[in-house]
């Protein structure tokens, strides 16, 4: 077996749709993370590293932004990539002359629509910025690309305005419409809600754009799913604003292996491509991160181990080759006889039964003193109690 889930999982009848797009953002929404600013060359290696991934489209950066950063979108468009390259444009003419201008497949425009926004953010009416929008929306069909329109803050938009722009920006051509759960105020069980009542009067495809404020941006996206969206953003290691996006690896791998819906993407990059935008962005992935977290698949606990050793799938959902990752068992004051002996079999070392007692003993009680059982002192503690034995 390469993994093993609950199987009250198959106890529900869940529908989902049966085309779903992924759009990364790692490039754009992403490099929103404090901090962060990704170089064209940067730009291009995760581009490149999320093709081989298989991801539907990849939203490459926001080209209104600088002149470099029309830069690494062309050049990612100029890379010929199996993806589509779509990036992101405001209402306004000149952000899709530029984005037109790095021959991107798509745009994605947006426009804030919930009262809150609009009163402090634009000094127009609600019709002056429909108006914006449908002209942004109607000038970009009209050079035949790709068109998504996203309204900012949807979740808390009233849910007639929100119905009314949509519409709208369907009657205009528009391909895909996104819902934005800018703040990540939505529930599971009220993104599902949304997406029916949406899905009511709108014949186009819908995305949902979910934070994670409060940790539930995949739950919500896989409910948005449930509810009727077809497609979803995501960053890998869910970057971005605040507490980030939808995780990439986490969206992909719990629908592939709790709910059984394969979306084709090649896994065995995930670690991988996790490890490269760590890298590039600098923002570090925690140790006990789902699915690519170091801690993910390290074993400490001398009775996880005893299993673990025996049977992986007794402590893991999966096995970490499925994603690239690898297992370790990490000495400590929680390890047994059996987690030594594997580190000593595995550094090809022999050891009576007593003396595996003492290494033991004496692994756990450096780890009380604050010391990490690293290589170095592990060989260091054998020689100690092997040279003691030969007295």
């Amino acid at each position: 077996m390469k993994y093993f889930v609950s199987p009250y999982n198959d106890s529900v009848d869940l529908k989902f749709p049966k085309d779903i797009t992924i759009y990364d953002t790692t490039m754009r929404d992403g490099e929103q993370t404090p901090g962060v600013c990704l170089r064209p060359s940067e730009k291009l290696q995760i581009a490149r590293k999320l093709d081989e991934l298989g991801i539907h489209q990849i939203e490459a950066g926001f080209p209104i932004v600088s002149e470099e950063e029309q830069r690494a979108v062309k050049g990612i468009v100029d890379e010929d990539l199996d993806a589509q390259i779509i990036c992101l444009s405001r209402t306004k003419k000149e952000d899709i002359d530029v984005a037109l201008d790095c021959d991107v497949d798509g745009i994605i425009t947006f426009m804030a629509t919930s009262d809150l926004h609009l009163k402090h953010k634009f000094n127009m009416t609600r019709e002056e910025v429909l108006n914006m929008c449908m002209g942004a929306v109607e000038y970009a069909k009209d050079h035949g690309v790709f068109v998504a329109f996203s309204a900012e803050d949807a979740t808390r938009t009233d849910l007639n305005v929100l119905k009314d722009t949509y519409k709208r920006a369907e009657e205009y051509g528009v391909d895909r419409i996104h819902i934005a759960d800018t703040v990540g105020a939505l529930s599971p069980q009220g993104a599902e809600y949304l997406v029916k009542e949406i899905r009511k009067d709108i014949k186009t495809g819908i995305a949902m754009h979910c934070h994670n404020d409060f940790g539930l941006a995949v739950a919500n996206t896989i409910s948005g799913f449930l509810g009727g969206a077809n497609a979803a953003s995501t960053t890998i290691n869910g970057i971005g604003e605040r507490a980030g996006n939808t995780s990439l690896e986490e969206l992909v791998m719990s629908l592939r292996i709790i709910y059984g819906l394969d979306l084709g993407f090649n896994i065995k990059h995930f670690y991988e491509i996790s490890r490269l935008v760590e890298k590039l962005t600098g923002v570090s992935v925690p140790d006990n991160k789902a699915i690519v977290g170091r801690n993910v698949f390290r074993h400490e606990s001398g009775i996880h181990v005893d299993a673990v050793i025996e049977e992986p799938l007794t402590y893991e959902p999966f096995l970490p080759e499925l994603i690239g990752h690898h297992r370790k068992i990490v000495l400590g004051k929680h390890s047994g006889c059996r987690a030594v002996k594997a580190k000593l079999d595995a550094c090809g070392i022999e050891v009576t039964n007593d003396e595996l007692c003492k290494i033991v003993d004496q692994v756990k009680k450096s780890r009380e003193k604050g010391k990490y059982i690293n290589d170095e002192l592990f060989n260091k503690i054998v020689r100690s109690v092997r040279s003691m034995a030969d007295l």
